[in-house]
């Protein structure tokens, strides 16, 4: 377990320095940030559908994975807002820096995350089955429902993404399969179970449309999110749900 936390961790933490730096070149700094924290942090309705991908296979996963995601959610944003920091010489750090750190710890989602680890932590297996019918049961009821109001706000964004041409949406591909690639072959090192390796190769291959937007509000309040919202979520997520997650499993097996 300290391994995966480990390596998802630094996996969170570097994408978003090479992901800045590629987008720099075109976009602004600003821009660059939110994309690079967009794609270092991770996505919790990807991992969610990912669990159920592996169910359906059986295929175990360990429970773990999921303070794994949890912590591999502020590292990415962390790391964009300091990069925003030191390359937007017009971008007023004092005070929204601090903020959006705080806010990268303690952001609803990660609480949730983290509570529920220690929920499960108290309780057992006797005391879940008596609301299975509120959590297991109802979940993807719940998760249609979620992406379809999810496909409704990027299609409101749709237009302002049309104006920056091929290039976003190339990149919106490009990103997921290189990480989603590395991490698969290089988890052999620090991972043994199957399972938690397509996990892994996963949650780096993610982009987050959830905590991302809120962070980014208070650290580059001048980011389009009309560009980095419908990269994440019109493009990354159906791919790593209807391409990625075959590809992926494909590599973790492969080697």
């Amino acid at each position: 377990m300290l391994f995966a936390i480990v390596f998802g961790v630094v996996v969170a933490s570097t994408i978003p320095v090479y992901v800045f730096f590629i987008m720099k070149r075109r976009l602004s700094v600003s821009d660059a940030g939110a994309i690079a924290a967009t794609y270092g942090s991770v996505s919790a309705v990807t991992f969610v559908s990912a669990v159920a991908f592996l169910d359906s296979i059986q295929m175990p996963v360990n429970g773990y994975m999921v303070a794994v995601m949890a912590l591999m959610e502020a590292p990415a944003i962390v790391v964009a807002v300091i990069l925003i920091g030191i390359y937007d010489d017009k971008n007023d750090q004092s005070h929204s820096t601090l903020s959006v750190i705080k806010h990268s710890f303690t952001n609803g989602s990660v609480l949730l995350i983290l509570g529920s680890l220690l929920i499960g932590a108290i309780a057992d297996s006797k005391q879940a089955e008596g609301i299975r019918p509120f959590t297991t049961d109802i979940f993807k009821g719940f998760l249609a429902i979620f992406l379809l109001d999810m496909g409704m706000v990027t299609a409101r964004r749709i237009s302002a993404f049309k104006s920056y041409g091929i290039y976003a949406a190339f990149m919106a591909l490009l990103f997921p399969i290189f990480n989603g690639t590395c991490v698969a072959i290089l988890s052999r090192f620090v991972l043994s179970d199957t399972g938690d390796r397509f996990m892994m190769a996963l949650l780096a291959s993610s982009a987050s449309y959830i905590a991302v937007p809120a962070a980014m509000k208070l650290a580059a309040p001048k980011a389009d999110p009309g560009l980095f919202i419908p990269m994440a979520l019109g493009i990354t997520f159906p791919f790593n749900i209807a391409f990625g997650m075959p590809l992926y499993l494909a590599l973790v097996q492969a080697f």
